[in-house]
């Protein structure tokens, strides 16, 4: 009998709970319901069709910039609300500044600052990155004051960036030394007191470009193993047009000393040319090799020999020299 009391009883209170989960998410259904929207005039209207028109591109942008699709469309709309609701106090202001600096800082900064220092004796760790972060606003300096902590990191990053450099860079760098100095030790290079090498493969007669001139020239450009990066023949069938202070440091040397007509082989150091730089083909610290052939200086007077006296009639009749009238 109590047997049958006890599931009786069971029966009544999972229909019970039942009934009450059922209430529940009948409630549920019916709050997430939007309330239909009446547009009693002309301001409503313009004013519903400009909501509505602002939002033309933004679920792509939304998918496309934050991986949000429309399965969390709703969150998106109630975080929106909420800050919509929220008003213009210095609290919700202060929530919705925290929410978009959050995102800026895991979005961008920390990315930016981990590939930084990936390949370096240190590393980015997230949880200590925001950690500091925080604490920098809090005023805590248990372990830094803000200006040491700046110092600190300033100086790692030297640190660091230069012990990256030599690891990916430095078998570069070194194979360019050995190659200039090699190279130096050849009867036909000159080495000037930069560091340029250059050999005369033409001598030119004309004259030498200034600073300022915009020079005529025809090259191309190597790398220590003899691929070619760039050539004038690639843009074109014209000599390149440019100012000997607009290229990197052994063109601008090279270009002062060479007279027009002068076709030079240049060995150019990395200081003298892109440096730490990576310019796609060319490594950073690389030496280069270029062939340069000086064509002309635009706008300059080129040299007329010397015409003998003339002696001839004008259209008048009379005769004429060129060293006066007679």
């Amino acid at each position: 009998m109590k047997k049958v009391i006890l599931l009786a009883l069971a029966v009544v209170a999972s229909a019970n709970f039942c009934t009450i989960d059922a209430k529940k998410k009948k409630k549920v259904v019916e709050e997430a319901v939007p309330v239909p929207v009446e547009l009693k005039s002309s301001s409503d209207s313009v004013s519903y069709a400009a909501g509505m028109s602002i939002t033309n591109g933004l679920l792509p942008f939304l998918k496309q910039q934050h991986g949000i699709d429309s399965a969390q469309i709703s969150l998106f709309v109630k975080a929106f609300e909420e800050v919509i609701k929220a008003g213009e106090t210095p609290e919700a202001k202060a929530r919705v500044a925290g929410v978009e600096i959050a995102s800026q800082v895991r979005g961008r900064m920390l990315p930016g600052i981990t590939t930084e220092f990936t390949d370096t004796p240190d590393s980015i760790e997230a949880d200590f990155f925001y950690r500091g972060f925080i604490d920098a606003l809090k005023l805590d300096t248990t372990h830094f004051k803000q200006q040491d902590a700046e110092t600190y990191f300033r100086q790692k990053q030297e640190v660091d960036k230069k012990a990256k450099e030599e690891k990916l860079y430095g078998p570069n760098r070194r194979a360019g030394e050995e190659f200039l100095k090699a190279n130096a030790q050849k009867d036909s290079v000159i080495t000037t007191a930069s560091g340029l090498q250059y050999k005369v493969l033409v001598k030119g007669e004309g004259q030498v470009p200034q600073m300022t001139d915009k020079v005529q020239v025809n090259y191309e450009g190597r790398l220590i193993d003899g691929t070619v990066f760039d050539a004038s023949a690639k843009h074109g069938d014209k000599p390149a047009e440019f100012q000997p202070n607009q290229v990197i440091k052994g063109w601008t040397e090279a270009l002062t000393m060479m007279p027009v007509g002068s076709k030079w082989q240049l060995y150019i150091p990395q200081q003298l040319a892109y440096g730490e730089r990576n310019t796609g083909t060319i490594k950073p610290y690389s030496a280069l090799i270029f062939d340069v052939e000086l064509v002309g200086i635009v706008g300059a007077k080129t040299e007329e020999p010397a015409e003998k006296p003339v002696t001839g009639k004008t259209a008048k009749g009379k005769k004429t020299s060129k060293k006066g009238k007679k």
